[in-house]
């Protein structure tokens, strides 16, 4: 009689995000859409764990509300709505709740500043620093991103209630007051709404104002770390995939882009605040890893990000829409590109979590993310889209 081999448990896969606003997300749409068709036995939609911090906050909670990577890219990158007509708008309202409330405070401040400038005899320029705290926190309102989430997660299928998915799901803020990582999702943290904690964690300040929740105010997760994926790994999982859309650019004569471009000082002050903010949160990144390889060896861990001499990427505006299908496309063959230079790798390490790369998928060079044939139907859809998103584009150099 043959005994029968015990059943081995499946393994725990888990997601983790970064941010790199509308065009991290653009870019994490392209990379998990050629993951997705090239990796066999890779369901994104049936990981045990997601993480997201900022922009990929959205994304990893779509993916474990079942929307897939090819609805998101048809939605908000080909302009073939899926997601219940889900509108780019909200994103440019003026936070005129907060400027209001700001004004309000000015004859106080106001008041304060010249007691203390007239009567303590304080220095004028440090009397007037109390001014200070009259100027709005955000330009634009994120309330409608709370909404407009909560709206698409409550659809029959769907869930905003952590405590309801099936999977995991941590979205990571950064506490205002303390500077300390807010995991929501996790147990504590679980009762606030899918839709909030996104809102949180993508509340990057000087853009969108601190979000209060339970009487304390949250802003950006990024702040903190750029993937928090210790959060997964101390919860312990055998497969991480971590793509983070955002790495600094190594300028060198071959790289081009309108140009040559042999020093990014030449950019000017653009170029060089992305090259600045862009090492600073790479760099954390990289030490966050020497530590996770160390900590946990018995996990995998497969980070996909560009190519640090791609130059198409790094000019590509962060705030810009109207490149969204050229960088999703970009996104999605530099990911189909890495897959081969590291498949060698790559290989052993997926399968022995049951996957397997599909060779030919990455060998077929008719493979592309991006239906270039555009409906009619969808013009009126692709000129709001432009329209909207090229103003914020230009509202944000005015306001800094």
């Amino acid at each position: 009689m043959t005994r029968a081999r015990p059943r081995q448990p499946a393994p725990r896969i888990a997601l983790a995000l970064a941010g790199g606003g509308p065009l991290g997300a653009i870019y994490e749409i392209g990379a998990l859409c050629a993951l997705d068709d090239t990796l066999i036995g890779l369901d994104l939609n049936a990981c045990d764990h997601y993480l997201g911090v900022s922009a990929g906050g959205f994304i990893s909670a779509a993916l474990a509300n079942g929307i897939t990577p090819r609805e998101l890219s048809e939605t908000f990158i080909e302009e073939r709505p899926r997601l219940d007509g889900f509108d780019p708008a909200w994103l440019m309202q003026p936070a005129w709740r907060e400027v209001a409330a700001r004004l309000r405070s000015l004859p106080r401040l106001a008041g304060g500043a010249a007691w203390a400038w007239a009567v303590q005899g304080k220095a004028f320029t440090q009397a007037i620093e109390r001014l200070g705290a009259a100027l709005p926190t955000g330009l634009f309102d994120n309330e409608a991103i709370h909404a407009q989430i909560q709206r698409l997660f409550t659809r029959p299928g769907r869930t905003n209630d952590f405590r309801e998915l099936r999977a995991r799901l941590t979205l990571v803020a950064t506490a205002l007051d303390t500077g300390e990582a807010a995991p929501f999702g996790r147990p504590g943290w679980d009762h606030v709404p899918i839709s909030r904690a996104i809102q949180a964690s993508a509340a990057l300040p000087g853009l969108f104002p601190p979000v209060a929740i339970d009487g304390r105010h949250y802003v950006d997760g990024a702040l903190k770390k750029t993937l928090h994926a210790s959060v997964a790994l101390e919860e312990g999982v055998d497969l991480l995939l971590c793509i983070n859309p955002l790495v600094p650019f190594h300028a060198s004569p071959e790289a081009t882009h309108e140009g040559r471009i042999p020093a990014l000082v030449e950019g000017g002050l653009p170029a060089v605040m992305s090259q600045t903010f862009r090492s600073m949160i790479h760099s954390r990144l990289e030490l966050g890893f020497r530590h996770y390889e160390r900590d946990y060896p018995n996990t995998d861990i497969v980070l996909i990000e560009p190519d640090q001499r791609d130059a198409e990427l790094f000019f590509a505006n962060t705030f810009s829409y109207r490149q969204r299908r050229e960088m999703a496309e970009h996104a999605y063959q530099q990911t189909r590109a890495l897959l081969r230079l590291r498949a060698g790798r790559l290989a052993p390490r997926f399968a022995r979590h049951g996957i397997t790369i599909d060779h030919a998928a990455l060998a077929d060079p008719d493979r592309h993310l991006i239906d270039t044939r555009l409906r009619p139907a969808d013009s009126a859809v692709a000129a709001r889209l432009h329209h909207v998103l090229d103003e914020l584009q230009r509202r944000l150099p005015q306001a800094a």
